[in-house]
Protein backbone atom coordinates (compact mmCIF):
# COMPACT_ATOMS: atom_id res chain seq x y z
CA UNK A 1 0.00 0.00 0.00
CA UNK A 2 2.95 2.30 0.67
CA UNK A 3 4.40 1.65 -2.58
CA UNK A 4 1.37 2.21 -4.18
CA UNK A 5 0.81 5.87 -2.45
CA UNK A 6 4.30 6.68 -3.47
CA UNK A 7 3.84 5.64 -6.77
CA UNK A 8 0.65 7.94 -7.65
CA UNK A 9 2.58 11.01 -5.67
CA UNK A 10 5.94 10.44 -7.87
CA UNK A 11 3.94 9.98 -11.31
CA UNK A 12 3.80 13.87 -12.49
CA UNK A 13 7.15 14.77 -11.41
CA UNK A 14 8.28 11.29 -13.43
CA UNK A 15 6.85 12.71 -16.56
CA UNK A 16 8.47 15.60 -16.34
CA UNK A 17 11.79 13.99 -15.96
CA UNK A 18 11.17 11.60 -18.57
CA UNK A 19 9.85 14.31 -20.89
CA UNK A 20 13.46 16.02 -20.29
CA UNK A 21 15.63 12.71 -20.38
CA UNK A 22 13.85 12.32 -23.88
CA UNK A 23 14.19 15.64 -25.30
CA UNK A 24 17.81 15.51 -23.61
CA UNK A 25 18.05 12.25 -26.23
CA UNK A 26 17.42 14.80 -28.97
CA UNK A 27 19.33 17.22 -28.53
CA UNK A 28 22.90 14.98 -27.93
CA UNK A 29 22.35 13.19 -31.28
CA UNK A 30 21.27 16.49 -32.84
CA UNK A 31 24.18 17.78 -31.57
CA UNK A 32 26.69 14.70 -31.99
CA UNK A 33 26.00 14.55 -35.15
CA UNK A 34 26.30 17.98 -36.78
CA UNK A 35 23.18 19.57 -36.05
CA UNK A 36 21.53 22.77 -34.50
CA UNK A 37 19.66 22.83 -31.25
CA UNK A 38 17.24 25.91 -32.38
CA UNK A 39 14.64 25.28 -29.39
CA UNK A 40 14.08 22.98 -26.52
CA UNK A 41 10.44 22.87 -24.61
CA UNK A 42 9.26 20.51 -22.22
CA UNK A 43 6.27 22.35 -21.10
CA UNK A 44 5.09 22.16 -17.50
CA UNK A 45 1.36 20.52 -19.09
CA UNK A 46 1.33 19.28 -22.71
CA UNK A 47 4.50 17.15 -24.76
CA UNK A 48 8.28 18.31 -24.28
CA UNK A 49 9.95 18.75 -28.23
CA UNK A 50 13.09 19.62 -29.53
CA UNK A 51 13.67 21.51 -33.06
CA UNK A 52 16.86 20.70 -34.89
CA UNK A 53 18.17 22.61 -37.87
CA UNK A 54 19.65 22.13 -39.82
CA UNK A 55 19.17 18.33 -38.87
CA UNK A 56 21.63 16.15 -41.17
CA UNK A 57 21.00 13.11 -39.88
CA UNK A 58 17.26 13.00 -38.87
CA UNK A 59 16.37 9.50 -38.33
CA UNK A 60 19.40 9.07 -35.50
CA UNK A 61 18.22 12.70 -33.52
CA UNK A 62 14.48 11.50 -33.53
CA UNK A 63 15.16 7.48 -32.44
CA UNK A 64 17.79 9.14 -29.88
CA UNK A 65 14.89 10.61 -27.92
CA UNK A 66 12.78 7.50 -27.27
CA UNK A 67 16.25 4.94 -27.10
CA UNK A 68 17.90 7.55 -24.57
CA UNK A 69 15.04 8.95 -22.38
CA UNK A 70 14.51 4.86 -21.85
CA UNK A 71 18.40 3.56 -21.58
CA UNK A 72 19.46 6.73 -19.60
CA UNK A 73 16.90 6.22 -16.64
CA UNK A 74 17.75 2.42 -16.88
CA UNK A 75 21.31 2.88 -16.07
CA UNK A 76 20.73 5.88 -13.54
CA UNK A 77 19.17 2.74 -11.40
CA UNK A 78 21.38 0.38 -12.02
CA UNK A 79 24.30 2.41 -11.25
CA UNK A 80 22.71 4.31 -8.00
CA UNK A 81 20.75 1.62 -6.68
CA UNK A 82 19.54 3.91 -3.18
CA UNK A 83 17.38 5.13 -3.10
CA UNK A 84 16.19 2.33 -4.81
CA UNK A 85 12.57 2.21 -5.42
CA UNK A 86 12.37 6.18 -6.44
CA UNK A 87 14.58 5.08 -9.43
CA UNK A 88 13.46 2.01 -10.20
CA UNK A 89 10.17 3.60 -10.25
CA UNK A 90 11.59 6.38 -12.57
CA UNK A 91 13.27 3.61 -14.89
CA UNK A 92 10.29 1.80 -15.09
CA UNK A 93 8.07 4.70 -16.06
CA UNK A 94 10.32 6.03 -18.54
CA UNK A 95 10.66 2.67 -20.05
CA UNK A 96 6.90 2.20 -20.06
CA UNK A 97 6.29 5.90 -21.80
CA UNK A 98 8.92 5.75 -24.60
CA UNK A 99 7.89 2.16 -25.11
CA UNK A 100 4.08 3.06 -25.36
CA UNK A 101 5.05 6.55 -27.81
CA UNK A 102 7.14 4.12 -30.01
CA UNK A 103 4.01 1.26 -30.33
CA UNK A 104 1.60 3.24 -30.49
CA UNK A 105 1.56 6.45 -31.84
CA UNK A 106 2.63 6.07 -35.26
CA UNK A 107 -0.99 5.38 -35.59
CA UNK A 108 -1.82 8.89 -34.70
CA UNK A 109 0.10 10.45 -37.21
CA UNK A 110 2.07 12.86 -35.15
CA UNK A 111 5.45 12.72 -32.94
CA UNK A 112 8.73 11.24 -32.92
CA UNK A 113 7.04 7.73 -34.21
CA UNK A 114 5.06 9.18 -36.91
CA UNK A 115 8.39 11.06 -37.63
CA UNK A 116 10.49 7.57 -37.78
CA UNK A 117 7.54 6.06 -40.12
CA UNK A 118 8.20 9.03 -42.79
CA UNK A 119 11.61 8.48 -42.88
CA UNK A 120 11.23 4.80 -44.02
CA UNK A 121 11.52 3.01 -40.34
CA UNK A 122 9.08 0.21 -40.68
CA UNK A 123 5.87 0.14 -38.32
CA UNK A 124 6.59 -3.59 -36.95
CA UNK A 125 9.94 -2.44 -35.55
CA UNK A 126 8.37 0.75 -34.29
CA UNK A 127 5.71 -1.63 -32.40
CA UNK A 128 8.60 -4.23 -31.13
CA UNK A 129 10.98 -2.02 -29.84
CA UNK A 130 8.22 0.09 -28.16
CA UNK A 131 6.92 -3.07 -26.64
CA UNK A 132 9.98 -4.42 -25.69
CA UNK A 133 10.23 -1.28 -23.50
CA UNK A 134 6.24 -1.51 -22.11
CA UNK A 135 7.67 -5.25 -21.11
CA UNK A 136 10.65 -4.21 -19.59
CA UNK A 137 9.33 -1.32 -17.58
CA UNK A 138 6.36 -3.55 -16.14
CA UNK A 139 9.00 -6.03 -15.05
CA UNK A 140 10.72 -3.88 -13.24
CA UNK A 141 7.56 -1.94 -11.27
CA UNK A 142 6.52 -5.90 -10.61
CA UNK A 143 9.55 -5.61 -8.92
CA UNK A 144 9.57 -2.62 -6.82
CA UNK A 145 8.28 -4.90 -3.70
CA UNK A 146 11.55 -6.60 -3.62
CA UNK A 147 13.76 -5.54 -0.90
CA UNK A 148 16.60 -5.75 -3.32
Amino acid sequence: MKTLILCILITYPSWLGMMAVHESGHALAGWITGGHIQRRVVPLWGFSRTDVSPNPKPVIEVWAGPIWGSIAPLLVWTIVRKPGKLWRFFAGFCLIANGSYLAAAWTLHAGDAWELVQFGVARWLLTTVGIAGVAGGLFIWHRLEDRR
